[in-house]
């Protein structure tokens, strides 16, 4: 198939509710680049199916490249390019032409999924009673992610964490919102991660806060 700015996503976990899906894979996949759109359907024929759509070929072409295969609430994604030019990209180049006729198998347009994050300006963070210090203290295989967004589970970092040789856990702390503890099998392996994700967009509006926890 020739390469194009979406990606065609099959074999994914048909129990997972379809907003959940759209925000995990915006989080797995954003780390490639601008993501247009993300399309998921319920229908029982296009069930376990999704489209990602990039601003740029080569942002497809990566994700495509690095994410086959991945393991994605526990099964591994089969990715493609897809066959047809999404609408919102056909629409941005002028080509778009309204079809009379829709096949089945095509799913219905939808508005950009990187959902709106709560607002939590006002809520209290969690201010020097955590045990942490910053990044660039002493190397733990412990790493602490603070200022999260409401919506942010275990199994969102856990997917995003995981790439990293030496994964073990993440650790939601009851009661606290916004923070959570990763631990790696060792300090190198929790400073490799702590480098390449540290800042790493987790919705158009949150980065990934990332420090050494204190031993």
């Amino acid at each position: 198939m020739e390469p194009n700015q979406t990606v065609y996503i099959n074999n994914l976990n048909e129990k997972i509710k379809k907003e959940v899906l759209k925000k995990s894979l915006y989080s797995v996949f954003s780390q490639f680049g601008k993501i247009l759109d993300i399309v998921c359907c319920r229908g029982i024929r296009l069930r376990g199916q999704a489209w990602v759509v990039f601003a740029e070929v080569g942002s497809a072409t990566n994700a495509l490249r690095q994410m086959q295969g991945f393991p994605f609430y526990d099964k591994p994604m089969r990715i493609a390019f897809a066959k047809v030019k999404s609408d919102i990209v056909a629409k941005i180049d002028g080509t778009f032409k309204p079809r009379e006729k829709r096949k089945r198998a095509e799913p219905p347009p939808a508005p950009p999924p990187p959902p709106k994050p709560q607002q939590t300006s006002d809520e209290p963070r969690p201010q020097k009673k955590t045990s942490v210090e910053p990044h660039n203290s002493t190397p733990s295989n412990v790493l602490f992610a603070q200022e999260l967004p409401d919506d942010c589970t275990d199994m969102m970092l856990a997917m995003l964490f995981q790439q990293y040789t030496g994964f073990k856990e993440v650790r939601m702390v009851p009661g606290k919102k916004g923070i959570a503890f990763v631990e790696f099998a060792d300090d190198v392996q929790a400073s490799l991660a702590l480098a390449a994700l540290n800042g790493f967009k987790l919705t158009p509006n949150d980065s990934l806060n990332l420090a050494f926890a204190k031993r």
